[in-house]
């Protein structure tokens, strides 16, 4: 049993070899230094802490929750990035196995005849033909002196990360896009139900100027004139209804279903304006999962570099085996069977071609455009919410200004049918009147549904803690462990 204890002694004395003598090569990861704006241009000075919090219940319409929360436990995206997340903690496990020592077993029967021409030697000592029966365990183990095999742990790691991170991106745009979707539903109910109500009492006026013109109080022009309203008020319905299955199975296709239609809860009139949140550019930097993910293939990038310079340096590995080997398979595990083996070994580059300085200089540019992404990434996300939040201003100061219009329209269209029927002006007046009031109504029912939408924009755009409270309301979560 000597050499199996010698043999024990060298795997420990590896193991504190490794242990206490390793070095990591490569550059040790840090973050670039990053020029951020104090503040936002156009935040809004109402705004208020809610980016934390679970903004779309703000709209207080149950029936937007019901069909984010069934979106978040069945969205086809959502189950392809936690698979992706299980991919990537797979991948880990194997990146950091070569860290431990490599234990397998083998075993061997097999029946030889060997020549007999001559009376060779070995005939006349062994039975021909023979048995032969082996039974052993090995162990292999690579000394990580130089952090090879750290460096690919810690990029597999940054990319289980980053994973996670496109995880919870899907999760913003997710929500997002079923808030929005849903809004924009709305607003086509809206500009529907203004269309409906338009064709009615164009279908009135019509009906009025044909009896009149029967009895030749109106001339077949007036009677034209009705009827071309009517018409363009028709033709936009069916656009409308178009929109609305289209929409409709963006929808479905959100949470998961087959395309069909969507229930409604408010009116786009009763629903509740949400504040605008109050952020840091800085925050921005935590909050976003695009920005995290950037990092993260940063940091990876980084690691690969070590992971390629190592290369340069000798391969330390150490072996060893233990078993029996016997020609009965009765003797096999008796003590004159045993074997044992055990050795160490040294591998090291002299000449490659370049080969390893190629690996490094891959790895090093790989690391600069992903240190240029992460950085044109944070740009983009502040533009993202100066875009939102000045999107959003504008558009309440544009409804604000419609809704002035449409009722300034109204009032025209009131005094302008007053006039004709005091005969004061002729029916061209009262369709001019009609014919910019119904697009102004139309408009009027856009701008807010874009303006409510541009509030699902700056939450999407700044991010933040509401990501974690959508987590728990997803069907799947990632596989592995991170840490």
């Amino acid at each position: 049993m000597q050499p199996l204890t010698d043999m024990r002694i060298l795997l420990v004395l590896g193991f504190l070899l490794g242990l206490f003598s390793g070095c990591t090569v490569g550059p040790d990861y840090v973050r670039p230094g990053l020029d951020v704006p104090a503040a936002f241009i156009h935040e809004d000075a109402d705004a208020q802490d809610t980016a934390n919090t679970e903004w779309w219940n703000q709209f207080q319409d149950p029936e937007m929750d019901r069909l984010i929360a069934e979106a978040l436990a069945n969205n086809r995206d959502i189950k392809i990035a936690a698979a992706n997340i299980q991919q990537a903690a797979a991948v880990l496990i194997q990146a950091r196995s070569p860290l431990f020592p490599q234990l397998g077993y083998g075993g061997e029967g097999r029946r030889d005849r060997v020549s007999e021409f001559r009376n060779t030697p070995l005939s006349q000592i062994l039975s021909n033909p023979y048995d032969s029966y082996q039974a052993f365990a090995n162990v292999s183990w690579e000394i990580d002196l130089w952090g090879r095999i750290r460096r690919l742990s810690e990029a597999a790691q940054a990319r289980l990360l980053a994973t996670e991170e496109a995880w919870r991106g899907v999760i913003l745009s997710l929500v997002s896009s079923v808030a929005s979707n849903y809004i924009q539903l709305l607003g086509l109910d809206d500009q529907l139900r203004v269309a409906t109500e338009t064709l009615e009492t164009y279908a009135q006026s019509v009906k009025l100027f044909e009896l009149r013109f029967k009895y030749g109080q109106v001339s077949q022009m007036t009677v034209e004139q009705a009827r071309s309203q009517y018409e363009t008020a028709a033709a936009a319905i069916p656009q409308i209804e178009s929109q609305i299955v289209q929409v409709e199975n963006a929808i479905c296709i959100l949470l998961g279903r087959n395309p069909g239609h969507v229930k409604r809860g408010r009116t786009l009139h009763q629903l509740h304006l949400p504040p605008v949140p109050v952020g840091l550019p800085s925050d921005l930097l935590a909050n976003r999962p695009d920005i995290c993910q950037a990092e993260q293939d940063l940091i990876s990038a980084n690691a690969q570099i070590g992971a390629a310079k190592a290369l340069y340096f000798p391969t330390i590995s150490l072996t060893g085996a233990f078993g029996f080997a016997s020609r009965d398979l009765s003797d096999l595990f008796q003590g004159p069977s045993r074997t044992w083996s055990y050795a160490g070994s040294i591998i090291g580059p002299i000449f490659t071609g370049g080969a390893i300085d190629g690996q490094v200089r891959e790895a090093e540019a790989v690391k600069k455009a992903a240190l240029l992404n992460y950085e044109q990434t944070i740009q983009n996300a502040f533009a993202d919410v100066e875009n939102a939040l000045t999107a959003r201003k504008k558009l309440l100061e544009q409804t604000q200004a419609q809704e002035r219009l449409v009722s300034a329209n109204r009032e025209y269209v009131r005094l302008a049918a007053l006039q004709y029927e005091g005969g004061y002006s002729p029916y061209s007046t009262v369709l001019q009147a009609e014919q910019q009031l119904f697009p102004s109504e139309l408009n009027y029912a856009q701008y807010r549904a874009a303006l409510f939408n541009s509030l699902v924009d700056v939450y999407k755009a700044m991010g933040g803690g509401w990501i974690e409270a959508a987590e728990p309301l997803t069907a799947v979560r990632q596989g592995g462990n991170s840490n």
